[in-house]
């Protein structure tokens, strides 16, 4: 009778105890899941994964603060793009400018001023922006105004830092132009897997612009 008294009063673990034990167990990547992930990544050739993409924390990096060289140019995003996709790129404006950061668009049929030359208003659009979507479709190759636009903002910033975003659709990689060659793409399969994409692109960039703000001062 001792004994099964003594059972009945055994103190249980703790909830808070058990929760951690699990959290640890389930947080720790295995090495099949690291190789399998490595080998997703080879083998996306030039296309940019989102797992890629590590955003800094919000409490670390402010992108809104009154202070932020986001401020410094009119748009976050110039969106440059074909006369035959502007349904899909007035989704993703809606998308990037419904964002809680409020993403800043500049859309050439909404923004662009009205009697202005069509070279200075694309000229404008790319030296008032921090980052470009290039969205790259058969509309887009066949279209002057839109190589000419890309190569503005290549001339701009040449060096792959994040602000050129080429995002191809219903085009074959081997058309994927030769200029950009040197930058990877965001391949769009899924609508909204690649708007998230755009927008966590954007949101690295910013981010690392403010990172980069802070350390000149101090």
């Amino acid at each position: 009778a001792g004994w099964f008294r003594r059972l009945l009063h055994k103190p249980k673990p703790s909830s808070v105890e058990s929760l951690k034990s699990s959290h640890s167990t389930s947080s720790s990547p295995s090495s099949s899941s690291s190789s399998s992930a490595k080998s997703s990544s080879s083998s996306s050739g030039m296309s940019l994964a989102t797992s890629s993409i590590s955003l800094s924390p919000v409490s670390a990096v402010d992108i809104s603060a009154s202070d932020s060289p986001r401020w410094d140019k009119t748009y976050d995003v110039c969106i440059c793009h074909g006369e035959g996709d502007v349904e899909l790129v007035e989704e993703l404006v809606s998308y990037l400018e419904g964002q809680p950061e409020s993403f800043r668009c500049f859309l050439q049929l909404r923004d662009a001023v009205a009697g202005g030359a069509v070279v200075t208003e694309l000229c404008d659009a790319v030296q008032n922006s921090h980052c470009w979507v290039m969205l790259i479709t058969p509309s887009f190759l066949q279209d002057p105004w839109c190589r000419y636009q890309m190569h503005q903002a290549l001339a701009e910033a040449p060096m792959a830092n994040g602000r050129t975003i080429p995002v191809l659709k219903d085009v074959d990689r081997k058309d994927y132009p030769r200029e950009l060659r040197n930058i990877y793409y965001i391949y769009m399969v899924l609508k909204e897997k690649s708007f998230r994409q755009i927008r966590d692109t954007v949101m690295r960039y910013l981010q690392e612009l403010c990172r980069s703000s802070t350390k000149r001062m101090e």
